[in-house]
């Protein structure tokens, strides 16, 4: 034993490095800048099987028949499944309601749907015996809008609708319906010196993970199977597929694997219950990976959206009143549709006050590919729209549109919409100030010397087509609303399981919690909350599986907040019995142990003054400490159905952007040459990491106004550009400066004050692109993306 429990000073080298605030680095982000780190489609075993998907070719349509004989024919194939090769008597799933089946069966309702399962050898035989499958399909009509979709005589996406929903809307074709009604709008309207209304649509985004649908499914000797899997949501994937596998939950047992980007497109199931069948028919390993082609099929998108908006104001600048009407597209199955009708509705007001408000927002069920999360999760089309219409309304008044924001701008006390206050700082006019305080970018950057054109500055870059004639700049400004966390009701929990020991003559740290890593940074941060909570340097991340308790979805923006409050919660609970532990061994050696305020800090207990009562490691000895503890944030409500009333969101966040824009407004093309943002973030607990999220979410919000769509024919329903070829996202040639002013106002309600960063920036990133387009052209543009057409009018 090397101390006594004598206090001696602690010195400032001693203290405990890479905690919360510190700008640490990643553990995976060398491997994965040098393609080392191993993602779940580098998973193998010596054993395994190849899966393939057959998918269906028309989006509606009855299937007469299905003739797998040839393709169980070909050498190399293990098994052809079917629906009616499901072994269990649940056959459907869904995340809210359970309306998508494992495998089409009797009908397809959209274009992609997974119609039978192979395993064969080799992928190519997979694929090749897939297209074998003989399908004779009976085409229905197809629905692919609201006047489709709720007209006279519309088919019925699904016929026998059971779903605590379907009681509340006007249609069956209508998913979900919230209203949100406070005050009067149409009383206000009369007070109103101008009324503005808008209609905007706002196209289908998918997510554009680089990393595909991938998962290795290996049978086990008990009857079960474990699965190894990129994905954002392990319990929730638990949950829909022991049932259909007709297995109880702990024998499917789940590990995360290497996910490749997420932003919404993994939190439902796409392979996983489809290698798992096969791996356990076969008795073999099945692996299945998805190309780029299948991805595209085989998760939701953010769904396309129209909306009608009026805001009436006062001369002065002071908003009367608001009404919206919001129609989202949830193609053919339900996903989290609901969830994103309450999220476009609580927040489509903005980060505005007004008092009366009239709001509809709806999601429906057509044959156009399912949608479900994405980042920023319907916020964002009401973004795009009521920014519009802040640059409208103060164009009319003759007001800088900066100051008419900033005259109707939220603060913290503000009553929304629902009849939630706001009790954290709510800084909207400050993130505005920020972004047009910042000095604008040279014009013109695009000239060298000589006066040359560096045509990699200029709208189209590499492509050459103009030296700088016809090319007009625009700015533009926008601010956003997201709120953090799940809502409405939703039991919002984490678990983490820390564990305290010394290994090889030093304490150190282990955290084990089931959050997906999807590129977020949360295995820095928990290692960064571990060492600041029990003061230690080493700290292991434990692999995220269902060994553990659930952490809930990696969205939301609610990971730091709430699995990063589970770990926070369960190192107190391990540094409480390693204090007592102390007080047990060395209690009796200085009165500090009983009457100070203590920590563990720097391998060391000590006194909140700083003088050193013991090492950790004499403290522990031989034992090692262990909690698991589950950790809730504030309770939220659902919204009232008529009226939308109700403190539905437990915390919300706030951006700001500037953008600059350079249009050749003879060719239609755009140059994005500066995105400035400011957001507040609570508590940077890294803020390399936050910057990046940042970055990150303004570079996605940007490619939506600029480039990116899901283009779906509006006859036959079927996905059009289903490659990286045709659907386009930002390049780091289109990428422009970013550069970022962030803001620490605690929220008090929070761990450590933070608030969930990584959605925000997405929303007001594309309609500041939009506002600095219009700027620059003239042009009203109430869609997304602009295309070259929209401005040359060709």
């Amino acid at each position: 034993m090397t101390t006594t429990g004598i206090p001696t000073s602690l010195t400032q080298g001693s203290r405990t490095r890479g905690g919360i605030g510190e700008s640490t680095l990643r553990p995976d982000g060398t491997l994965k800048v040098t393609g080392e780190f191993a993602y779940a489609s580098d998973l193998w075993h010596e054993d395994m099987l190849w899966g393939h998907t057959l998918r269906s070719t028309v989006a509606h349509a009855e299937i007469r028949s299905l003739d797998i004989s040839e393709a169980l024919a070909t050498p190399g194939v293990h098994a052809v499944l079917t629906y009616e090769d499901l072994p269990a008597a649940v056959k459907h799933y869904g995340l809210e309601i359970k309306d998508t089946p494992v495998l089409a069966h009797g009908k397809v309702r959209h274009h992609g749907e997974p119609v039978a399962l192979v395993a064969a050898d080799h992928p190519e035989t997979a694929r090749r015996a897939a297209a074998k499958i003989r399908v004779d399909y009976a085409e229905l009509p197809v629905v692919t809008d609201e006047a489709s979709a709720t007209g006279p005589g519309a088919p019925l996406i699904h016929e026998h609708r059971a779903d605590h929903y379907a009681g509340h809307v006007p249609h069956p074709n209508v998913l979900h319906r919230q209203p949100v009604v406070r005050g009067d709008a149409a009383l206000a309207a009369g007070r109103a010196d101008v009324i503005i209304t808008g209609d905007y649509v706002f196209g289908m985004q998918d997510q554009a993970f680089l990393g595909p649908e991938s998962g290795l499914a290996v049978p086990a000797e008990d009857g079960g199977v474990d699965l190894y899997v990129a994905t954002q949501w392990l319990h929730a994937d638990l949950a829909q597929m022991a049932p259909v596998l007709g297995l109880p939950e702990d024998k499917v047992r789940m590990t995360l694997s290497g996910v490749g980007g997420a932003f919404g497109g993994r939190e439902d199931i796409s392979m996983q219950i489809h290698a798992c069948l096969l791996a356990l028919r076969t008795g073999r390993p099945v692996k299945i990976v998805y190309n780029r082609f299948e991805s595209f099929f085989g998760h939701v998108h953010r769904h396309p959206a129209r909306l009608h908006y009026e805001h009436g104001a006062t001369r002065d600048g002071k908003l009367t009143h608001m009404k919206c009407r919001i129609v989202l597209d949830g193609g053919a199955y339900a996903s989290s549709s609901p969830a994103v009708v309450g999220n476009a509705a609580s927040l489509s007001a903005g980060p505005y006050a007004v008092d009366d408000v009239d709001i509809e927002a709806l999601a429906l069920y057509t044959n156009n590919p399912p949608c479900g999360a994405m980042r920023g999760f319907g916020a964002v089309q009401a973004c795009f729209a009521y920014e519009a219409q802040m640059d409208k309304v103060a164009a009319a008044l003759g007001m800088d549109p900066v100051e008419f924001r900033r005259i109707n701008a939220m603060e913290q006390g503000t009553l929304l919409p629902t009849g939630q206050r706001v009790d954290s700082p709510a800084p909207v006019a400050e993130l505005l100030r920020r972004v047009k305080a910042r000095p604008l970018p040279p014009e013109r950057q695009w000239l060298l010397a000589g006066e040359e054109a560096d045509v990699r500055a200029l709208p189209g870059g590499l492509s050459n087509t103009t030296h700088g004639e016809g090319v007009v700049r625009g700015v533009g400004y926008a601010v956003g609303i997201k709120n953090v966390g799940f809502s409405e009701g939703f039991d919002d929990y984490s678990t983490a399981r820390v564990r305290l020991e010394v290994v090889g003559g030093v304490a150190v740290a282990a955290v084990h919690t089931a959050m997906a890593e999807v590129g977020q940074g949360g295995v820095t941060v928990h290692a960064q909350i571990a060492r600041t909570e029990l003061g230690v340097a080493q700290v292991t991340i434990v692999p995220a599986d269902t060994r553990v308790g659930s952490a809930g979805s990696t969205s939301a923006s609610r990971q730091t907040y709430v699995t990063g409050g589970a770990v926070k919660n369960s190192c107190e609970h391990v540094r409480e019995r390693v204090l007592e532990i102390g007080r047990r061994r060395f209690g009796t050696y200085h009165p500090a142990w009983a009457t100070a305020e203590l920590l563990l800090e720097g391998g060391k207990v000590v006194t909140d003054g700083g003088e050193v009562l013991a090492d950790l490691v004499d403290v522990l000895g031989d034992e090692a400490v262990e909690v698991e503890r589950e950790w809730r944030h504030r309770p939220t409500e659902a919204f009232d159905l008529r009226t939308g009333q109700g403190d539905g969101h437990v915390q919300y966040s706030f951006a700001a952007h500037r953008a600059v824009v350079e249009v050749d407004t003879e060719l239609g093309l755009v140059k994005v040459v500066e995105l400035a943002v400011a957001q507040d973030v609570g508590k940077a607990l890294n803020p390399l990491s936050v910057l990046g999220q940042i970055h990150g979410g303004s570079t996605q919000g940007l490619g939506v106004a600029v480039m990116e769509e899901i283009i779906v024919d509006p006859v036959t329903a079927k996905v059009r550009n289903p490659s990286f070829t045709d659907y386009l996202i930002p390049t780091i040639l289109d990428t422009p400066t970013m550069p970022v002013d962030i803001l620490e106002l605690a929220d008090d309600h929070a761990p450590y004050g933070l608030r969930g960063v990584g959605e925000a920036p997405t929303l007001s990133s594309t309609p500041a692109v939009l506002a600095a387009i219009r700027a620059a052209t003239g042009l009203e543009l109430n869609r997304t993306p602009v295309r070259p057409e929209h401005l040359t009018g060709t």
